[in-house]
């Protein structure tokens, strides 16, 4: 930092803006980035996904396409230094990482080869135990940057960078950059914390307007001000609902590696969605005790997850609907009959079950609730978040669901990004590139 005289407050350097492009496909890399240019974006980074996909090419071709911007290798090199950054240079690369668990000898040897190339090399500390002291390690073997890195794997879980990022910048005398779920809500924390350069991916690459994301992004630093987003944030259990509300049951399947939803359980009221923590309760088929007075132990927001064994009589009906509605409710799973079902369309109450029926059995009260199920092979434990709507119903287990949440919330985001492209004209399976990642087994 410098300043005009002794009593002057220091003067701030400008915060860099860095997009980090980490596709697996060169032709939407190359038109995401014109589009970040365009919104104002200082620093182009070929990510390690593209680079794994497309090789040292993709650096060539962002510095071919560039040439007035710096361009970021992401190699993340953990071994043969010399020979990963020596290539990262003679694509075009000005700035090359190596992470900062790899060894000294390593880092060394990577800091030796950007100076005799003229780049820079940037520190990634990305899973590194102690960040602080292995950056004031780095800056002595020769680093030019630090790079504060929260995995996406971590930051599914709620994880951030930006604690982490303050101490560092305290503790070093290099620039730091940071990563890690940025978006237009969170880039004035980084620049607060002392970033010199933010890294902005999913915010800018998963836009459908990736120029006027950029812009949005480049304001937030420039400015250093909070611009609230609905999109690219991570939840956490405070959190959680709001996420869960936006998604479908697809993106929730998609994200958890394509989970089945549970079997044989359809929407009876289309057109619905619900969301909420799992109430339980285990009854014979028929037997409705159980079930209406679980709906006592219900808070607002709770959906109710019934398992009457699959089959009729029914458990369920209108006035136990009625009920629900009047304490807040979300919805109700029954793993067995319902009937009312015109009553309840017309309440428009979430409600999902096996099967339909306009007999009811009688209220013997055998059962229990708060309970563990299991139905159709997935357990449901009190707690577990529940997701539903046309689709099916998706359970979500309370240990993982912040987690789910934001893979689900990921999907959401990435398809928004390919509706846009097929709007511009493309088709699905260009946007897909089917033919390049079909199955070569």
């Amino acid at each position: 930092m410098t300043s005009t005289d002794e009593n002057s407050a220091p003067e701030r350097r400008p915060v860099l803006l860095q997009v980090a492009l980490d596709f697996v496909d060169l032709p939407r890399a190359l038109a995401v980035a014109g589009e970040a240019v365009a919104g104002g974006a200082d620093w182009l980074e070929v990510g390690t996904p593209l680079i794994k996909s497309e090789g040292l090419n993709a650096v060539r071709e962002v510095r071919r396409t560039f040439p007035d911007h710096v361009v970021v290798a992401d190699m993340k090199t953990m071994d043969a230094g010399r020979v990963e950054v020596e290539y990262a240079a003679k694509a075009g690369a000005d700035v090359i990482g190596v992470l900062g668990a790899a060894s000294d000898a390593t880092i060394e040897e990577c800091a030796e080869a950007a100076r005799t190339y003229g780049r820079r090399l940037v520190v990634d500390m990305i899973e590194v135990d102690d960040p602080i002291e292995r950056a004031r390690r780095a800056e002595v073997l020769g680093a030019d940057m630090i790079g504060i890195h929260t995995a996406i794997d971590r930051q599914m879980r709620g994880e951030g960078p930006f604690e982490t990022l303050a101490a560092v910048v305290h503790a070093v005398d290099i620039p730091v950059a940071v990563a890690g779920g940025i978006n237009s809500a969170t880039a004035a924390a980084a620049v607060t914390a002392g970033a010199s350069v933010v890294i902005v991916g999913g915010a800018i690459t998963k836009a459908g307007d990736a120029t006027a994301a950029t812009t949005e992004l480049r304001r937030a630093v420039d400015e250093c001000r909070v611009i609230e987003t609905a999109l690219y944030r991570r939840a956490d259990d405070a959190s959680i609902r709001e996420a869960l509300q936006r998604v479908s049951t697809a993106n929730v399947s998609d994200g958890w590696h394509r989970r089945p939803p549970l079997p044989g359980i359809v929407a009876r009221v289309p057109g619905s969605h619900v969301c909420g923590p799992a109430v339980t309760v285990r009854t014979a088929p028929g037997d409705w005790a159980k079930p209406v007075e679980a709906i006592d132990r219900c808070r607002p927001g709770d959906v109710l997850v019934i398992d009457a064994s699959g089959v009729p009589p029914a458990v369920w009906g209108e006035l136990a609907t009625h009920s629900c509605r009047t304490r807040g409710v979300a919805g109700v799973v029954v793993h067995g009959a319902i009937r009312d079902t015109p009553e309840i369309r017309q309440m428009g109450f979430p409600a999902f079950s096996s099967c339909v029926t306009p007999a009811a059995g009688e209220p013997k009260g055998y059962g229990e609730t708060e309970v563990p199920l299991v139905i159709g092979g997935t357990r449901v434990e009190p707690g577990d978040w529940v997701v539903g709507d046309d689709d099916g119903v998706m359970v979500l287990p309370r240990v993982r669901a912040v987690e789910l949440a934001n893979r689900a919330m990921d999907v959401l985001e990435r398809e928004n990004r390919l509706r846009e492209e097929i709007e511009r004209g493309a088709t699905l399976g260009e946007v897909a590139y089917l033919q390049k990642w079909e199955s070569a087994r």
